[in-house]
């Protein structure tokens, strides 16, 4: 099979992909499911030509020297491709998010009012080397009855183009035309550009990637944006978790696939803590190849350590690199992440429910861990079958965002020759 990247104009997507959001609200959650399934047997069946065209994608990322982290996020595998599948399978088992009555009632005039749950549209949604979200996102949207219009980094162009390619000839045999997933396969920035402003034609833009992809949509763009954030997430150990447990959450958080948003990058450690168990803290470092970036009290105790600079407590490494620092008591490491934390993801390791509680009440983030590594912050891993992005704003939807957060409301009245 042969793909061939195709440049179209953006606005003229736009609009196929306005005419075809129509035609979804009125198609059955049965025939939603079933262009999902199909979506999925096509991937799988064509998994050898998605890998070829990645191939090509991974090629031009060693010729360009991309980093490890990027490199990660770029590949794929058939494995990771049967996954895709697995998630679409996933979301057909879920509730359909839309028609839902949210709540109805009867004004003292006999007019009957719904409120009820509607698709957004039309959803924009750029990002960068991850073609995993081509299949996610297009499977939520679908699902929740909207359109979308894919902006996928150039980084990722072939893989994505095969992808969009499969789902367009799985979509040819279902109820759902084609034109409902549009993919902009132009590598000129000013498509991007030209896509944060088409208000008329798409409803809401949803940025996946770097910060300074989320920054130049959010300061850019027109059209209303749903903001996902990066994931500068810590861990704060208190004075009396246990050992065992907050380190094999620490290095799952860590390690588990360190190039995520959801990976920890600083670890708060209370002092008492860490005067106790300094050893095998170094020893778990060691083991697993991690580099220490820490203050002074912990860079005393830990052979090979960074002195940290002001940027470590910034800093998302997507790598084996972390910052360390030793606190006297939780509300300093309070105070540090709401500093320097992203509102993405953060965890407490503790034996005290009342640190616990304090913690869990008083940190600004979209996801708290209590006892609990911060990789769970994930739409699949929470149940929602895939995730479109991780929300850190507050307006609309916060945390991993499945199909509820693709929805809007309508209301809706019915009267008999009521006026006002």
């Amino acid at each position: 099979m042969t793909f061939v990247v195709k440049n179209k104009n953006v606005e003229e997507q736009a609009i196929e992909a306005k005419k075809a959001a129509r035609t979804l609200n009125l198609l059955t959650t049965e025939e939603k499911n079933d262009a999902l399934i199909r979506i999925a047997d096509e991937l799988e069946t064509n998994f050898e030509e998605i890998l070829a065209e990645n191939q090509k994608d991974l090629q031009e990322g060693r010729n360009k020297g991309f980093d490890e982290a990027f490199m990660d996020r770029l590949a794929l595998t058939k494995e990771r491709i049967i996954d895709f599948a697995k998630g679409l399978r996933k979301v057909t088992e879920l509730e359909d998010p839309t028609d839902r009555v949210l709540s109805d009632w009867t004004l003292d005039n006999g007019l009957q009012v719904k409120k009820v749950t509607v698709p957004l549209g039309v959803i924009g949604m750029i990002y960068e080397a991850r073609p995993n979200v081509t299949v996610d996102a297009t499977g939520l949207a679908l699902k929740s009855g909207n359109a979308i219009v894919l902006k996928g980094g150039s980084s990722a162009l072939f893989s994505n183009q095969a992808i969009v390619n499969i789902i367009h000839q799985a979509l040819d045999k279902t109820k759902i035309p084609k034109e409902a997933v549009q993919f902009i396969a132009s590598t000129d920035r000013e498509a991007t550009k030209k896509l944060f402003t088409m208000k008329d034609h798409i409803d809401v833009l949803i940025p996946r990637g770097g910060g300074s992809l989320i920054k130049a949509v959010v300061e850019n763009a027109t059209v209303p944006v749903l903001e996902t954030g990066v994931g500068n997430c810590h861990i704060y150990i208190d004075a009396d978790a246990d050992v065992d447990k907050a380190l094999n959450i620490l290095i799952n958080a860590k390690t588990d696939r360190p190039a995520v948003c959801n990976a920890a990058e600083t670890v708060m450690i209370h002092n008492d803590w860490f005067e106790k168990n300094v050893g095998r803290l170094v020893a778990t470092f060691s083991e697993h190849g991690i580099t220490v970036h820490g203050d002074e009290l912990a860079c005393k105790s830990i052979p090979h350590a960074v002195l940290a600079e002001e940027s470590d407590w910034a800093e998302e490494y997507l790598s084996l690199d972390i910052a360390v620092k030793i606190v006297a008591n939780i509300d300093e490491a309070i105070d540090h992440i709401d500093k320097y934390g992203t509102k993405h993801s953060e965890a407490i390791v503790t034996e005290c429910p009342e640190a616990a509680s304090k913690f869990m009440k008083m940190v600004d983030a979209s996801a708290l861990y209590h006892n609990a590594s911060t990789r769970f912050t994930d739409g699949g891993a929470l149940g929602f079958g895939a995730e479109i992005g991780i929300s850190t704003q507050k307006l609309h939807a916060r945390g991993p965002m499945g199909l509820p957060a693709l929805t809007t409301i309508k209301y809706l009245m019915s009267g008999n020759g009521q006026v006002r």
